[in-house]
Protein backbone atom coordinates (compact mmCIF):
# COMPACT_ATOMS: atom_id res chain seq x y z
CA UNK A 1 0.00 0.00 0.00
CA UNK A 2 2.83 2.60 0.76
CA UNK A 3 4.50 2.24 -2.77
CA UNK A 4 2.93 5.24 -4.19
CA UNK A 5 3.87 6.50 -7.77
CA UNK A 6 4.96 10.60 -7.74
CA UNK A 7 2.10 11.13 -9.38
CA UNK A 8 -0.28 9.45 -6.64
CA UNK A 9 1.84 11.37 -4.33
CA UNK A 10 1.05 14.79 -5.94
CA UNK A 11 -2.71 14.13 -6.28
CA UNK A 12 -2.86 12.73 -2.70
CA UNK A 13 -0.97 15.92 -1.65
CA UNK A 14 -3.45 18.45 -3.29
CA UNK A 15 -6.60 16.46 -2.00
CA UNK A 16 -5.25 17.37 1.73
CA UNK A 17 -4.63 21.10 0.41
CA UNK A 18 -8.00 21.54 -1.21
CA UNK A 19 -9.35 19.74 2.07
CA UNK A 20 -7.65 22.44 4.02
CA UNK A 21 -8.06 24.99 2.60
CA UNK A 22 -11.13 25.47 -0.21
CA UNK A 23 -13.75 25.32 2.88
CA UNK A 24 -12.49 28.50 3.69
CA UNK A 25 -12.32 29.96 0.16
CA UNK A 26 -15.82 28.89 -1.03
CA UNK A 27 -18.95 29.14 0.71
CA UNK A 28 -20.67 26.62 -1.16
CA UNK A 29 -17.91 24.48 0.45
CA UNK A 30 -18.50 25.79 3.62
CA UNK A 31 -22.35 25.01 3.57
CA UNK A 32 -21.82 21.79 2.37
CA UNK A 33 -19.11 20.31 4.36
CA UNK A 34 -19.76 16.93 4.24
CA UNK A 35 -20.74 16.69 0.91
CA UNK A 36 -17.52 17.90 -0.08
CA UNK A 37 -15.23 15.66 2.93
CA UNK A 38 -17.20 12.13 1.11
CA UNK A 39 -15.97 13.83 -2.57
CA UNK A 40 -12.55 14.23 -1.21
CA UNK A 41 -12.47 10.85 0.35
CA UNK A 42 -13.64 8.71 -2.61
CA UNK A 43 -11.06 10.83 -4.41
CA UNK A 44 -8.31 9.99 -2.37
CA UNK A 45 -9.57 6.25 -2.22
CA UNK A 46 -9.62 6.15 -5.47
CA UNK A 47 -5.78 7.60 -6.36
CA UNK A 48 -4.34 5.29 -3.60
CA UNK A 49 -5.99 1.89 -4.94
CA UNK A 50 -7.67 1.69 -2.01
CA UNK A 51 -11.34 0.54 -2.82
CA UNK A 52 -11.60 -3.28 -1.08
CA UNK A 53 -15.50 -4.78 0.13
CA UNK A 54 -14.17 -4.47 3.36
CA UNK A 55 -13.46 -0.57 2.67
CA UNK A 56 -16.91 -0.25 1.62
CA UNK A 57 -18.50 -2.55 4.44
CA UNK A 58 -16.66 -0.03 7.16
CA UNK A 59 -17.31 2.99 5.90
CA UNK A 60 -20.88 2.14 5.65
CA UNK A 61 -21.17 0.31 9.23
CA UNK A 62 -18.51 2.76 11.20
CA UNK A 63 -20.81 5.39 11.32
CA UNK A 64 -23.99 4.17 12.54
CA UNK A 65 -22.83 4.17 16.32
CA UNK A 66 -21.97 7.36 16.19
CA UNK A 67 -25.11 8.15 14.40
CA UNK A 68 -27.16 6.51 16.42
CA UNK A 69 -26.38 8.17 19.52
CA UNK A 70 -26.42 11.45 18.25
CA UNK A 71 -30.12 10.63 16.91
CA UNK A 72 -31.03 9.06 20.67
CA UNK A 73 -29.51 11.35 22.73
CA UNK A 74 -30.64 14.02 21.02
CA UNK A 75 -34.31 12.74 21.28
CA UNK A 76 -33.51 12.15 24.69
CA UNK A 77 -32.89 15.90 25.15
CA UNK A 78 -35.46 16.95 22.91
CA UNK A 79 -38.03 15.50 25.69
CA UNK A 80 -36.08 17.27 28.57
CA UNK A 81 -35.06 20.08 27.78
CA UNK A 82 -36.76 22.36 30.93
CA UNK A 83 -35.32 19.98 32.97
CA UNK A 84 -31.46 20.82 31.17
CA UNK A 85 -32.30 24.69 31.55
CA UNK A 86 -33.04 24.39 35.10
CA UNK A 87 -30.04 22.58 36.11
CA UNK A 88 -28.00 25.44 34.05
CA UNK A 89 -29.55 27.95 35.48
CA UNK A 90 -29.55 26.06 39.01
CA UNK A 91 -25.59 25.81 38.18
CA UNK A 92 -25.30 29.42 37.48
CA UNK A 93 -26.80 31.03 40.42
CA UNK A 94 -24.73 28.56 42.67
CA UNK A 95 -21.09 28.62 41.31
CA UNK A 96 -21.57 32.15 38.87
CA UNK A 97 -21.24 31.85 35.42
CA UNK A 98 -17.65 31.59 35.25
CA UNK A 99 -17.54 29.11 37.52
CA UNK A 100 -20.56 26.87 36.31
CA UNK A 101 -18.52 26.66 32.58
CA UNK A 102 -15.22 25.40 34.24
CA UNK A 103 -16.80 22.98 35.98
CA UNK A 104 -19.13 21.67 32.65
CA UNK A 105 -16.13 21.61 30.66
CA UNK A 106 -13.81 20.11 33.15
CA UNK A 107 -16.37 17.21 34.13
CA UNK A 108 -17.20 16.88 30.16
CA UNK A 109 -13.62 16.90 29.57
CA UNK A 110 -12.63 14.39 32.31
CA UNK A 111 -15.89 12.23 31.78
CA UNK A 112 -15.62 11.79 28.06
CA UNK A 113 -12.48 9.00 29.31
CA UNK A 114 -15.55 6.99 30.26
CA UNK A 115 -18.81 8.05 28.51
CA UNK A 116 -17.17 8.32 24.91
CA UNK A 117 -16.53 12.08 23.40
CA UNK A 118 -19.81 11.86 21.35
CA UNK A 119 -21.68 11.57 24.77
CA UNK A 120 -19.70 14.42 25.93
CA UNK A 121 -20.19 16.23 22.84
CA UNK A 122 -23.87 15.79 22.50
CA UNK A 123 -23.98 17.37 26.58
CA UNK A 124 -22.09 19.89 25.55
CA UNK A 125 -24.11 20.85 22.50
CA UNK A 126 -27.23 20.65 24.23
CA UNK A 127 -26.02 23.56 26.78
CA UNK A 128 -24.59 25.43 24.71
CA UNK A 129 -28.30 25.68 22.69
CA UNK A 130 -29.41 26.98 26.35
CA UNK A 131 -27.58 30.11 26.21
CA UNK A 132 -27.84 33.47 24.99
CA UNK A 133 -24.23 34.76 25.29
CA UNK A 134 -23.01 36.68 22.16
CA UNK A 135 -21.99 34.36 19.23
CA UNK A 136 -18.25 34.95 18.78
CA UNK A 137 -18.22 34.10 22.65
CA UNK A 138 -20.41 30.90 22.77
CA UNK A 139 -18.40 29.76 19.20
CA UNK A 140 -14.86 30.22 21.36
CA UNK A 141 -16.59 28.29 24.40
CA UNK A 142 -18.07 25.88 22.42
CA UNK A 143 -14.29 25.29 20.70
CA UNK A 144 -13.05 25.45 24.34
CA UNK A 145 -14.97 22.77 25.35
CA UNK A 146 -14.31 20.26 22.53
CA UNK A 147 -10.30 20.39 23.11
CA UNK A 148 -10.80 19.44 26.76
CA UNK A 149 -13.50 16.79 25.18
CA UNK A 150 -11.01 15.57 22.41
CA UNK A 151 -7.97 15.54 25.47
CA UNK A 152 -9.75 13.96 27.90
CA UNK A 153 -11.29 11.41 25.78
CA UNK A 154 -7.55 9.78 24.75
CA UNK A 155 -6.83 8.97 28.23
CA UNK A 156 -8.80 5.76 27.94
CA UNK A 157 -9.27 2.88 25.00
CA UNK A 158 -13.87 3.56 25.95
CA UNK A 159 -13.45 7.72 24.78
CA UNK A 160 -12.01 7.34 21.68
CA UNK A 161 -11.09 5.11 18.89
CA UNK A 162 -8.02 6.66 18.91
CA UNK A 163 -6.50 4.86 22.10
CA UNK A 164 -8.40 1.90 21.49
CA UNK A 165 -6.11 1.17 18.49
CA UNK A 166 -2.85 2.50 20.40
CA UNK A 167 -4.06 -0.06 23.21
CA UNK A 168 -4.64 -2.66 20.76
CA UNK A 169 -1.30 -2.21 19.04
CA UNK A 170 1.12 -1.84 22.23
CA UNK A 171 -0.55 -4.37 24.02
CA UNK A 172 2.52 -6.93 23.69
CA UNK A 173 5.86 -6.69 25.92
CA UNK A 174 7.93 -4.22 25.89
CA UNK A 175 4.93 -1.74 26.30
CA UNK A 176 2.18 -4.32 27.75
CA UNK A 177 -0.47 -1.54 27.57
CA UNK A 178 -3.40 -2.03 29.17
CA UNK A 179 -6.72 -0.36 29.73
CA UNK A 180 -4.92 2.57 31.72
CA UNK A 181 -2.09 2.45 29.63
CA UNK A 182 -2.29 6.08 28.11
CA UNK A 183 -3.68 7.58 31.72
CA UNK A 184 -0.65 6.40 33.44
CA UNK A 185 1.75 7.24 30.26
CA UNK A 186 0.30 10.52 29.67
CA UNK A 187 -2.23 11.98 32.41
CA UNK A 188 0.23 14.39 34.18
CA UNK A 189 0.00 16.00 30.24
CA UNK A 190 -3.66 15.36 29.50
CA UNK A 191 -4.76 16.17 32.96
CA UNK A 192 -3.51 19.57 32.61
CA UNK A 193 -4.52 21.00 29.33
CA UNK A 194 -8.20 20.04 30.32
CA UNK A 195 -8.11 22.35 32.95
CA UNK A 196 -6.33 25.10 31.13
CA UNK A 197 -9.16 24.95 28.64
CA UNK A 198 -11.56 24.60 31.29
CA UNK A 199 -9.84 27.68 32.53
CA UNK A 200 -10.51 29.95 30.23
CA UNK A 201 -13.89 28.43 29.20
CA UNK A 202 -14.42 30.11 32.63
CA UNK A 203 -12.56 33.39 31.72
CA UNK A 204 -14.14 33.73 28.14
CA UNK A 205 -17.87 32.98 30.35
CA UNK A 206 -17.05 35.52 32.59
CA UNK A 207 -16.64 38.50 30.05
CA UNK A 208 -18.92 37.32 27.90
CA UNK A 209 -22.12 39.71 26.99
CA UNK A 210 -25.29 38.62 26.93
CA UNK A 211 -27.29 38.75 23.04
CA UNK A 212 -29.85 37.75 20.95
CA UNK A 213 -27.60 36.67 18.07
CA UNK A 214 -26.32 33.62 19.61
CA UNK A 215 -25.97 29.98 18.93
CA UNK A 216 -29.76 29.67 20.84
CA UNK A 217 -31.84 27.81 18.69
CA UNK A 218 -35.14 30.06 17.89
CA UNK A 219 -37.30 27.55 18.34
CA UNK A 220 -36.94 23.91 20.07
CA UNK A 221 -35.48 21.32 17.49
CA UNK A 222 -37.70 18.46 16.42
CA UNK A 223 -37.49 14.86 15.78
CA UNK A 224 -37.22 15.30 12.07
CA UNK A 225 -34.38 18.34 12.69
CA UNK A 226 -32.72 15.91 14.81
CA UNK A 227 -32.73 12.66 12.94
CA UNK A 228 -31.47 15.10 9.91
CA UNK A 229 -28.17 16.12 11.72
CA UNK A 230 -27.60 12.67 12.76
CA UNK A 231 -27.68 11.72 8.86
CA UNK A 232 -25.12 14.65 8.35
CA UNK A 233 -23.26 13.25 11.07
CA UNK A 234 -22.96 9.82 9.86
CA UNK A 235 -22.07 11.29 6.26
CA UNK A 236 -19.51 13.35 7.89
CA UNK A 237 -18.14 10.16 9.55
CA UNK A 238 -18.29 8.28 6.35
CA UNK A 239 -16.47 10.74 4.28
CA UNK A 240 -13.35 10.71 7.10
CA UNK A 241 -13.53 6.85 6.82
CA UNK A 242 -13.11 7.34 2.98
CA UNK A 243 -10.20 10.07 3.18
CA UNK A 244 -8.30 8.08 6.05
CA UNK A 245 -8.29 5.29 4.11
CA UNK A 246 -7.17 6.70 0.89
CA UNK A 247 -4.36 8.86 2.38
CA UNK A 248 -2.96 5.94 4.83
CA UNK A 249 -0.43 4.82 1.86
CA UNK A 250 1.04 8.74 1.75
CA UNK A 251 1.58 8.33 5.72
CA UNK A 252 2.97 5.28 5.93
CA UNK A 253 5.61 6.13 2.80
CA UNK A 254 6.34 9.36 4.39
CA UNK A 255 5.82 10.40 8.35
CA UNK A 256 7.05 6.96 10.05
CA UNK A 257 10.89 7.60 9.16
CA UNK A 258 10.58 11.09 10.46
CA UNK A 259 12.46 11.68 14.22
CA UNK A 260 9.46 12.01 16.58
CA UNK A 261 9.66 15.84 17.30
CA UNK A 262 9.09 16.67 13.82
CA UNK A 263 6.20 14.10 13.56
CA UNK A 264 4.74 16.07 16.14
CA UNK A 265 4.15 19.21 14.24
CA UNK A 266 3.51 17.32 10.97
CA UNK A 267 0.92 14.87 12.68
CA UNK A 268 -0.96 18.90 13.12
CA UNK A 269 -2.91 17.02 9.65
CA UNK A 270 -4.92 15.46 12.25
CA UNK A 271 -6.79 18.69 11.89
CA UNK A 272 -8.58 17.51 8.55
CA UNK A 273 -7.69 13.44 9.23
CA UNK A 274 -8.90 10.71 11.64
CA UNK A 275 -6.06 10.73 14.67
CA UNK A 276 -7.27 6.94 14.63
CA UNK A 277 -6.28 6.54 11.03
CA UNK A 278 -2.75 8.35 11.66
CA UNK A 279 -2.11 5.97 14.94
CA UNK A 280 -2.70 3.09 12.91
CA UNK A 281 -0.14 3.73 10.11
CA UNK A 282 2.67 5.51 12.86
CA UNK A 283 2.96 3.53 16.22
CA UNK A 284 4.63 0.22 16.34
CA UNK A 285 5.75 -1.58 19.43
CA UNK A 286 9.40 -0.82 18.72
CA UNK A 287 8.47 2.42 19.96
CA UNK A 288 9.76 4.56 22.99
CA UNK A 289 7.23 6.12 25.44
CA UNK A 290 8.94 8.97 24.40
CA UNK A 291 7.89 8.64 20.79
CA UNK A 292 5.05 7.48 21.51
CA UNK A 293 4.11 10.60 23.41
CA UNK A 294 5.43 13.26 20.49
CA UNK A 295 2.70 10.99 18.12
CA UNK A 296 0.02 10.98 20.49
CA UNK A 297 0.45 14.66 21.78
CA UNK A 298 0.39 15.77 18.70
CA UNK A 299 -2.80 14.25 17.49
CA UNK A 300 -5.02 15.16 20.64
CA UNK A 301 -4.02 18.77 20.56
CA UNK A 302 -4.60 19.94 16.98
CA UNK A 303 -7.50 17.80 16.30
CA UNK A 304 -9.79 20.55 17.90
CA UNK A 305 -8.22 23.69 15.57
CA UNK A 306 -10.80 22.58 12.50
CA UNK A 307 -14.00 21.03 12.43
CA UNK A 308 -12.65 17.69 10.62
CA UNK A 309 -10.58 17.32 13.15
CA UNK A 310 -12.34 14.94 15.98
CA UNK A 311 -15.97 14.10 16.18
CA UNK A 312 -17.07 16.52 19.35
CA UNK A 313 -16.51 19.16 16.45
CA UNK A 314 -18.17 17.64 13.67
CA UNK A 315 -21.52 17.05 16.34
CA UNK A 316 -20.85 20.48 17.98
CA UNK A 317 -20.33 22.48 14.95
CA UNK A 318 -23.58 20.24 12.92
CA UNK A 319 -25.60 21.40 16.28
CA UNK A 320 -24.96 24.38 17.05
CA UNK A 321 -24.38 25.48 13.09
CA UNK A 322 -21.01 26.87 13.34
CA UNK A 323 -19.03 27.44 10.36
CA UNK A 324 -15.77 25.97 9.28
CA UNK A 325 -14.35 29.73 8.83
CA UNK A 326 -16.32 30.51 12.35
CA UNK A 327 -14.19 27.74 13.59
CA UNK A 328 -11.34 27.66 12.63
CA UNK A 329 -10.57 31.31 13.03
CA UNK A 330 -10.32 30.59 17.21
CA UNK A 331 -9.90 27.12 17.09
CA UNK A 332 -6.33 26.63 14.79
CA UNK A 333 -4.38 29.87 16.21
CA UNK A 334 -5.50 28.76 20.05
CA UNK A 335 -4.96 25.16 19.12
CA UNK A 336 -1.25 26.13 17.24
CA UNK A 337 -0.09 28.07 20.94
CA UNK A 338 -1.09 25.22 23.11
CA UNK A 339 1.08 22.60 20.68
CA UNK A 340 3.33 25.27 20.75
CA UNK A 341 3.71 25.57 24.47
CA UNK A 342 3.66 21.41 24.71
CA UNK A 343 6.69 20.99 22.69
CA UNK A 344 8.88 23.25 24.62
CA UNK A 345 7.54 21.33 27.57
CA UNK A 346 8.39 18.06 26.05
CA UNK A 347 11.50 19.18 24.54
CA UNK A 348 12.49 20.15 28.15
CA UNK A 349 11.06 17.21 30.58
CA UNK A 350 10.98 14.47 28.24
CA UNK A 351 14.21 12.14 27.49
Amino acid sequence: MSDLSAVQTVLLLCIVLLTLFLPFMWKKVEENLEAFLFVMGLGAATISHAWSAHLVKDALLEPLPITATVAGVGILFYFTRKWVKKGLDFLQNTLGRGGMFFAIVFILGMASSLTTAIVAALILSEVMTQLSFERKSEIRLAILACFAIGLGAALTPIGEPLSTILVSKLKEPPHNADFFYVLRMMGLWIIPGVIACSGLAAWQAGSAKLDTDSLEETEAEGPKDILVRAGKVYLFVMALTFLGKGLTPMAEKYLLTLPSSVLYWVNSISAILDNATLVAAEVSPQMTDVQIKYIVLGLVLSGGMLIPGNIPNIISASKLNIKAKEWARFGAPFGAVLMLIYFILLLIFVR
